[in-house]
């Protein structure tokens, strides 16, 4: 296997050679990243009409060090727990809240900007905060229109913007540009080769 170079993934630098050790490490970190994600989703600035929380901010800080499928598989995991029954969620857990509550549109595109954020990490743009910022706003647009799309399924179309985008519009592009200083700042710390 060829060593970790700038165009990975910034996890690639601390994990092990040995391919045992190396799979006990990816499950550990999607463990700990889904762990992350939950006790952020519980860190709630007061906003109206709803709080918002720092999962965003974790989710692609995650996603930039990790890459894309590690990062996939860490949203699966935070999902599957929360599914189960685990109070991983802001509000909670179980299936029934994964399925039914407001935030079910929010949980599914957290998957595809972790994908989205990943991919560029793959594709070395982890340690360009410029076009990392680019790949962090994508993947907010996607959290927001799927989070906005399920609003309007459930509430109707008039909720849509004003429930589902409007009150997280700004943060998100706040928590995006801090995930995307932050790991090229923890890329500085490991040096370029």
């Amino acid at each position: 296997m060829a060593l970790p170079n700038i165009s990975q993934p910034l996890i690639y630098r601390a994990l092990p050679r040995e391919t045992a050790t190396r799979y006990a490490m990816y499950a550990f970190l999607v463990l700990a990243g889904s762990a992350l994600i939950a006790v952020a989703g519980q860190v709630k600035v007061p906003m109206w009409p709803v709080p918002t929380t720092l999962q965003t901010l974790a989710i692609f800080t995650i996603a930039a060090a990790y890459g894309r499928n590690l990062a996939v598989a860490t949203l699966i995991a935070y999902l599957a727990e929360g599914a189960a029954g685990l109070p991983v969620f802001t509000n909670g857990g179980g299936l029934a809240y994964f399925l039914a509550s407001a935030t079910t549109g929010y949980l599914v595109g957290f998957v595809v900007a972790a994908g989205i954020t990943g991919w560029a990490a793959d594709q070395g743009l982890a340690s360009k905060p410029i076009k990392l910022f680019a790949a962090n706003l994508a993947g907010t647009l996607v959290i927001l229109v799927l989070g906005a799309l399920w609003i309007a399924a459930m509430f109707g179309t008039d909720k849509a913007i004003a429930w589902g985008i409007g009150p997280f519009i700004v943060t998100d592009i706040v928590k995006a540009a801090l995930a995307a200083a932050l790991v090229p700042a923890l890329w500085g710390l490991f040096g370029r080769k």
